[in-house]
């Protein structure tokens, strides 16, 4: 999943947030360079990724989207599954309940800024500027966004042919992202409740 699934399964908990959300910017054990609770959001992130990464909605979805973009297709299909969840009723009722969940984010993300790592601090006033987490809901944002993956990918030359195949199979990744949306968020739900409980992390 993708920055707005992350936020999401944070769950309003502010530095399980931090740390869900800067993970990626995070190498080995510079995760111990930073609070407890941020250590937690660490931990959610990749027990998320690797869920996530495991669960055959995910594998179908990244084999079809593999037809366009080869290795790189788990990478777009992270970000086309935020698109689902942009528009999942049961989670964000209209455009202005998942416009206020993203400016929440933000406000949390900019009221810590001094402990983000230097690489994320270099990502989020884009974020904030292009509103990422509400756009994720328009094709138009999907399409930048993917065009976002290019650009960090060393081997990815052209994202066109992976946007016409998520708008050609649309209905197929959306019948993904439920496949996998209702087991990701129970039991992302039982292992931070695993996580907090915890008072040390190993």
């Amino acid at each position: 999943m993708n920055y707005l699934a992350h936020a999401y399964l944070s769950f309003n908990q502010p530095e399980i947030l931090i740390g869900n959300m800067i993970s990626d910017y995070i190498k080995g054990k510079q995760q111990y360079e930073y609070s407890k609770g941020i250590q937690r959001g660490i931990r959610l992130h990749r027990f998320i990724d690797h869920y996530t990464d495991h669960h055959p909605a995910t594998k179908d979805a990244s084999k079809l989207m593999s037809k366009a973009v080869d290795r790189y297709s788990g990478a777009l299909v992270d970000v086309a599954f935020d698109h689902f969840l942009a528009n999942d009723i049961h989670e964000f009722k209209n455009e202005e309940d998942l416009n206020t969940f993203a400016q929440q984010t933000y406000t949390v993300l900019e009221e810590h800024k001094e402990e983000l790592p230097e690489n994320f601090k270099l990502v989020l006033p884009n974020m904030i500027e292009y509103n990422w987490l509400y756009n994720y809901r328009k094709p138009a944002g999907i399409e930048k966004s993917f065009k976002g993956v290019r650009y960090r990918s060393a081997h990815l030359k052209n994202t066109d042919s992976a946007f016409s195949l998520f708008e050609m199979e649309y209905e197929f990744l959306k019948e993904c992202y439920h496949y996998l949306w209702d087991d990701l968020k129970q039991a992302t739900k039982e292992e931070m409740d695993i996580i907090l409980s915890e008072t040390t992390i190993e």
